[in-house]
């Protein structure tokens, strides 16, 4: 993490799925390797992947990823905005807040992510 702190991501079916696909095809110890100093791939080097499987250079950045699913998770209006931060692993401006809530809203930031993941399922079966 970024900012160096642990940060419990809950996944949809889907990536569980697909994690154990990747699983068994790498043989190393990371999903994403690299040739890279580190031997895993860095946000640079996806968006670079992405760029080469068919992205424009200026439609893709991983930055752009995570704001569009902010927006429109937040735009859905089915999900309190602590929980998208929680799950953006965003830090609370508020510092006094941010002293006395520690919550992770684990429940909630499942239901949100296996609702993401069946929309874009959705989105690329064209419906």
């Amino acid at each position: 993490m970024k900012m160096k702190r642990a940060h419990d991501v809950p996944l949809a079916r889907q990536v569980v799925e697909k994690l154990r696909e990747l699983k068994r095809i790498n043989s190393g110890p990371f999903l994403f390797p690299s040739g890279g100093k580190g031997g895993f791939i860095t946000a640079e080097g996806l968006r670079k992947t992405l760029i080469q499987i068919g992205y424009a250079k200026e439609k893709i950045c991983i930055h752009g990823l995570r704001a569009t699913a902010s927006t429109l998770l937040n735009e859905s209006g089915k999900y309190r905005p602590d929980v998208i931060e929680t799950q953006l692993a965003h830090s609370n401006k508020d510092a006094i807040r941010a002293a006395y809530n520690h919550a992770q809203y684990i429940p909630e930031r499942q239901k949100m992510m296996q609702e993401w993941a069946d929309y874009l399922d959705r989105l690329r079966a064209g419906e």
